[in-house]
This record gives structure tokens, C-alpha cells and sequence, in this order.
């Protein structure tokens, strides 16, 4: 982290934005992303691609859905569009992930719903810190503002937004999972389809129901980061990766119980940008 920053005094037009409703999250209920149990239960995506018909994995399709999580963390970090559903309204994020770092940054807008939910959002895995604004901008700026950032614990249950942090943030790894394992415990090759011009090829992850699946923290499973040894309730299917030829992930739909419409990350929807280090921040009131 950097030195922080000498705090100048916050301008009193922004004193009103100290509790926007996204600084308190959602509900939904029960699966395990990595080895943290969150309150979402994953259900089956909308939208299997341009060709389907769900079928076992070959060996060559087991092989890329278990380097997914690899690739991400080999690239360093991913340009990424987070959509987060919600019965306000959807919320978007759009910025980056450090996957070596295991840190987001990004700015945030509300679809379909007014500006109080709007601001700058950085996240890890055990906290979040957001800046609300009355007028974001379109893009996370380079350098983060000095003032005007609140902490909060980030929110291991009840929080459709805080699931789908830790699950951007789950779908890279420092190791390849197990291919062998994946197909084993159900996970199918459901169509081809075409993302932002790649060509790409729709597969499902696994049950995590068996005892024997992909490695601890598997994002190559059917919760998405859930491995197939946490015991957890998962059925295989509930999450879909878009995935091209090299194992490239592009992207990724996880459905949600409280929710009509599924969560969706968008890969490499911009440039990527390094992810900055926020400072001088006050805990949420």
C-alpha cells in the first residue's frame, strides 16, 4: 500500500451520499465460492450459446474448463463488466481485476434505477471500499481520489453484490484444476456461441455434491469457485463459462434464487488498467 495520502477536508455536497443503498447488499441464499460460504444458490443460466445440445466433455474440452482460472491468473489481471441483477434495477461495474493480487477496482452505475447506488468500488476479499457519487464517471479514473472513501466488511452472506465480487475475484487461480475430476462430476459441453468476436465453446462446471471434484477453490465447478470436496449442495450446470480454444475465459453466468435475471461477467468489454491502491479511507457509518 502507499503512504496515505494528506486528507483535505470533504466537501459538504457529498456528506449526503454517506449510506447508499449498495453499501448495503441484497439477499439471496446458500453456496460456497472457494472455500467462503455466501447467500446465493446458483441456478442454470439463460443462454447456452448460438448451437447447442449438452453432451459430455471431450478430453480437449476438460482440459481448457480446468486452466480457465489459470489463464486469468497467468494474464495478471482482466478488463472486466460486472452485472449484478437486482429488483431495483441492475448494477454494473465496470473496471479490473489483479488476480495475483486478488484485488478489484472499478466504477459502478445503476440500470434501470436512479443515481444513489453510483460511485467507485474497490474490493478483495474481505473488504470493500466505496466512494459514492451524484455523477460518476464512465470509467474508474487512474489515480483514485484521496477523499470521500468508506470501508465495510465485503459480506460472505445476504448480498447479491458482494457474491458476484467474490466470485469475479474467484475465477482466477495460481494452478490448473483437475481435469480428469470435472467431466466425472458432471460437467458438459452445452453449445458453441460467439463473444465480442471470439468464437467460443459454452461449458457447465460440475456437482458439487460428489466428494471428488475439481481442487479446493475450483472455479471450474458448478458454483462457481465451489470445489467438488466442500460438501456443499451445488448441481452440476449451475454455472456456464464461455470459454475460446486456449482456454481463454470470456465469460461467465451464474444465476441467482432471488433474482429473475442471471449475474454476468463480461471479460476484455475495455482496456485493461492496473489496479490502483485506494488510501485514506473512514469506516462505513
Amino acid at each position: 500500500m502507499p503512504n496515505p495520502r494528506v486528507t483535505p477536508r470533504r466537501e459538504p455536497a457529498r456528506r449526503r451520499w454517506l449510506r447508499p443503498r449498495w453499501m448495503i447488499a441484497t439477499a439471496g441464499t446458500v453456496v460456497v465460492v472457494g472455500a467462503v460460504v455466501i447467500t446465493v444458490v446458483l441456478v442454470a443460466g439463460n443462454g447456452s450459446g448460438s448451437k447447442t445440445g449438452s453432451r459430455a466433455l471431450t478430453a480437449d474440452e476438460a482440459n481448457r474448463l480446468a486452466i480457465t482460472r489459470f489463464r486469468n491468473y497467468e494474464a495478471g489481471g482482466r478488463a472486466v463488466t460486472i452485472t449484478v441483477p437486482g429488483t431495483a434495477g441492475a448494477l454494473v461495474i465496470t473496471g479490473s481485476i489483479d488476480y495475483r493480487a486478488k484485488l478489484g477496482y472499478g466504477v459502478v452505475h445503476g440500470t434501470g434505477r436512479d443515481k444513489s447506488s453510483d460511485g467507485l468500488i474497490e474490493w478483495t476479499a474481505t473488504s470493500v471500499l466505496v466512494d459514492p457519487m451524484t455523477n460518476a464517471p464512465a470509467a474508474a479514473p487512474v489515480t483514485p481520489p484521496g477523499t470521500g472513501w468508506y470501508s465495510r466488511p465485503l459480506q460472505k452472506t445476504g448480498s447479491a453484490l458482494d457474491s458476484s465480487l467474490i466470485i469475479t475475484l474467484d475465477l482466477g487461480n495460481d494452478r490448473p484444476d483437475n481435469a480428469q475430476l470435472l467431466p466425472q462430476n458432471g460437467a458438459a459441453w452445452v453449445g458453441r456461441d460467439q463473444v465480442a468476436g471470439h468464437q467460443v465453446d459454452v461449458m457447465t462446471g460440475p456437482s458439487t455434491q460428489g466428494g471428488s471434484g475439481a481442487s479446493a477453490g475450483s472455479g471450474a465447478s458448478g458454483s462457481a469457485g465451489a470445489s467438488g470436496t466442500s460438501g456443499t449442495s451445488g448441481a452440476a450446470g449451475t454455472v456456464r463459462y464461455w470459454l475460446g480454444s486456449d482456454g481463454t475465459m470470456y465469460r461467465v453466468q451464474a444465476g441467482m434464487s432471488s433474482e429473475t435475471q442471471p449475474m454476468v461477467i463480461d471479460f476484455d468489454t475495455q482496456k485493461y488498467a492496473p489496479v490502483p491502491s485506494v488510501s485514506g479511507t473512514t469506516a462505513s457509518p
